[in-house]
């Protein structure tokens, strides 16, 4: 059994999932990342151990799991972030789509941490962090399998805290605004705009101004794992520049009128 912790990372060799392994390798963790991109798993920083897996094949993840409990003796982190979507309203989305969808980015995430908590507990306790996404909560009409993804993995996320407090696991959720990663910039092309059209509206929106780079995801999913966020669980953490809490683009914003532009009487 290795004295070091491990984490697996859903998703880890592109994006946040990348940017995670990396961080936490860094930090000492032996790190499992999971990912059906072969060619992304064939760069992965060689610190960082890498699995080819379709997530969708449930078998195959529950196996895996137990291979990494054979192989290190123990598991320490989860975080489920892998995702899979198609930008496509739901008059023109097949069921096909929708189903994987929901197979990935929240059946999986359930199942998982099923077969994983048991290993966090004989660690003495273990973290696992869903990476959601603001989407769960704002209308979009692009992508409806994937906000039903994510709406139902916050909810997941308390249900999972409360379960498994007991054994000393703690749960957390993180949502994301809009992070520089290739999943997102493709959100411009469905409404036929260009990527940088869409980078200008989204930092317009965002009272920062800018889109989060993976790392800055990465380093929270660090801190949540970290003893420094011990009695933190069953919440969800919208890391989005303060786009989610913001009523007017900045474009608006800087044009309203000042109350020493008024007349008073």
């Amino acid at each position: 059994m290795t004295d070091r912790r491990v984490a697996i990372i859903t998703g880890g060799a592109n994006g946040i999932g990348q940017a995670t392994a990396e961080r936490l390798a860094a930090q000492g963790y032996r790190v499992e990342a999971w990912d059906v991109d072969e060619a992304a798993l064939a760069r992965c920083d060689e610190t960082i151990a890498t699995r080819r897996i379709d997530l969708a094949e449930l078998k195959q993840v529950e196996a895996a799991v137990a291979e990494v409990a054979d192989c290190y003796g123990r598991i320490d982190v989860l975080v489920n972030n892998a995702i899979w979507r198609e930008l496509e309203p739901i008059n023109e989305l097949s069921l096909a789509s929708w189903e994987r969808t929901l197979r990935v980015g929240l059946t999986v995430p359930a199942f998982l941490t099923r077969w994983v908590a048991p290993h966090l507990r004989d660690a003495g306790g273990g973290v696992v962090v869903n990476i959601s996404s603001i989407m769960s909560r704002r209308a979009g009409g692009i992508a409806p399998a994937y906000v039903a993804a994510k709406g139902g993995l916050d909810a997941l996320t308390g249900e999972l805290s409360v379960t498994y407090a007991a054994w000393g696991i703690r749960v957390v959720g993180i949502r994301p605004g809009a992070v520089d990663t290739s999943l997102s910039r493709d959100y411009g092309e469905p409404a036929g705009e260009s990527v940088d059209a869409m980078r200008r509206w989204s930092c317009d929106h965002i009272p920062l101004g800018r889109w989060a780079r993976p790392e800055e995801v990465a380093s929270l999913v660090a801190y949540l794992c970290s003893d420094e966020a011990s009695y933190l669980t069953g919440t969800l953490i919208d890391l989005d520049g303060g786009w989610s809490t913001s009523h007017f683009p900045a474009s608006l914003r800087d044009g309203l009128p000042r109350s020493d532009d008024r007349k008073t009487e």
